[in-house]
């Protein structure tokens, strides 16, 4: 989360209009969700890879280091996708009819799928989604909650490194069963401290006389036209070069 947050407000196209990259990233999300994953899915991934990296100049290996854990839950939950259970005579488990084809097509669309927001978060930052996500009509609730609980976020995990820090420190990593009871006393501890920080965080507010929404950023910039068309066109081109060639297969 750091290094997301730290790649968001350095990249080289932190300061342009939130619109101009939304536009592109939920034009690609919806070309993959709705055309087949062949050849569409690749071309997604190849095409928000390159603005990521090329465009916005996130370095590639925080580009692929995000990729990589959700990468990792689709590649587990891949081969279940291809199995068939047969409860009949007995228990039988075996591929299914066309279980690999669809098992490979449903980890395309989702790596794709995936990479579209892979390239929202690693070049807007959140507060810069707030008063766009105002204009569209998002509840002022929703975003609040939104801008709190992504704060909390990143204090939750100063906690956990540094009560993690202290357990080493008292040699609480120390072999598995030892490593195991301290990661459970540290997951119980942040637990209370969080409902703790909660408490506080809410009398804090009450104390300030603040008994409606919380005050967030304005965005007096313009979107560029330009930008507008070019991150319309991309989806568009995708689309099209995506229903070329399974025409000509």
């Amino acid at each position: 989360m750091l290094a997301i947050d730290r790649h968001a407000w350095t990249n080289r196209w932190h300061d342009l209009h939130p619109l101009e990259k939304l536009l592109p990233a939920l034009g690609m999300l919806l070309v993959t969700l709705v055309l087949p994953p062949w050849p569409t899915a690749p071309l997604s991934i190849a095409a928000m890879l390159a603005l990521t990296i090329l465009g916005a100049g996130v370095p590639a290996g925080a580009v692929l280091g995000t990729l990589a854990v959700p990468l990792g839950f689709l590649l587990t939950g891949a081969p279940v996708l291809a199995l068939a259970v047969d409860l009949s005579d007995g228990l039988h488990v075996g591929l299914a009819p066309g279980g690999p084809e669809a098992a490979a097509a449903v980890t395309l669309r989702s790596l794709a799928a995936t990479s579209c927001l892979v390239f929202l978060i690693l070049t807007t930052p959140v507060a810069d989604l707030m008063p766009l996500l105002g204009r569209l009509g998002v509840p002022r609730l929703v975003r609040d909650l939104i801008l709190l609980t992504y704060r909390l976020i990143f204090v939750f995990l100063d906690c956990a490194a540094t009560g993690r820090q202290a357990q080493a420190g008292r040699l609480g990593y120390d072999g598995p069963r030892r490593s195991l009871r301290s990661a459970g006393w540290l997951a119980g501890s942040l637990f209370q401290r969080s409902l703790a920080r909660g408490r506080r965080l809410e009398i804090g507010m009450a104390a300030r006389g603040l008994g409606g929404d919380l005050p967030q950023p304005a965005d007096a910039r313009k979107p560029s036209a330009r930008r507008l068309s070019a991150g319309a066109a991309l989806p568009l081109g995708i689309a099209a070069a995506s229903l070329l060639a399974q025409g000509g297969s």
